[in-house]
C-alpha cells in the first residue's frame, strides 16, 4: 500500500510487521497517530524505545522485569514455596490474571524437543533445579500447553523434581490439546489452577 508520504509509508511498513496488523490497519494506526497531539505520539515512541533497551530477564524467574527481580518474585504476598513452572512469559500474564494462584513462577523459555535438538539444558530447568535445591519450594506446578513437547518436558521436569522431594502436579484438563495457555479464558485457566492434579504417586 502507498501513499503520496515516504513517511508515512516507512510507518506503515513498520506498523504492518506487528501481529494480527495488516497494510491497512497499519494505515488507520499511523493516521491516527498524526491527529493525535505531538505529546502522545512522543510519548508512545519513548514508550516503545524503552520497551527495546530497558527490560530485562528476571534473575530468578526468567519473566520480563524491569529490574533484577520481577514484581512477583519481591512481593512478600506470594507463597514463597509454591512454584508455577511455564514456557513463556505470556504464560505469567495469563495466570495472574486468574486471581486464583499466588505462588512464584518459573519461566523455561522453551520446551524439550528431541526432534528439534532442544534439550533440557537449552531451556532454563538446570536453573529451576538449582533453585529448588537451594531455595524454600516445596510444590511445583507444571503448566505447559498439551503437546508432545509440553508431555515431554513435563515428565522430565516431574521425575526431577521428585527425585528432591517436591510436591509435583499438572493442570487439570479443560486446556485445549495442543491448546497455548495464553490463549485459555480465565475461566477455564483459574479452574485448571484450582484442580490441579497431583503427579506424585
Amino acid at each position: 500500500m502507498s501513499t503520496s508520504s515516504n513517511l508515512i509509508n516507512k510507518a506503515v511498513e513498520q506498523l504492518s510487521k506487528f501481529p494480527g496488523i495488516g497494510q491497512k490497519s497499519a494505515l488507520r494506526m499511523a493516521l491516527h497517530l498524526l491527529k493525535r497531539p505531538e505529546a502522545d505520539t512522543v510519548e508512545l515512541s519513548q514508550a516503545i524505545l524503552k520497551l527495546r533497551t530497558e527490560i530485562k530477564f528476571c534473575k530468578q524467574c526468567f519473566n520480563l522485569s524491569d529490574a533484577d527481580l520481577c514484581n512477583v518474585c519481591k512481593s512478600p504476598s506470594k507463597d514463597q514455596g509454591l512454584v508455577c513452572i511455564v514456557k513463556d512469559f505470556q504464560d505469567v500474564i495469563a495466570i495472574e490474571n486468574t486471581g486464583q494462584y499466588n505462588g512464584l513462577f518459573h519461566v523455561l523459555g522453551g520446551l524439550v524437543s528431541p526432534v528439534d535438538g532442544v534439550g533440557p539444558s537449552d531451556v532454563k530447568i538446570p536453573e529451576l533445579l538449582e533453585r529448588v535445591s537451594e531455595g524454600t519450594i516445596t510444590e511445583a506446578i507444571i503448566a505447559l500447553s498439551s503437546t508432545l513437547e509440553g508431555d515431554t518436558t513435563e515428565y522430565y521436569i516431574a521425575k526431577k523434581l521428585k527425585a528432591l522431594g517436591v510436591k509435583v502436579s499438572t493442570l487439570s484438563k479443560g486446556i485445549s490439546v495442543g491448546g497455548e495457555l495464553e490463549y485459555a479464558d480465565e475461566m477455564t485457566l483459574a479452574r485448571s489452577i484450582r484442580n490441579r492434579v497431583s503427579l506424585d504417586s
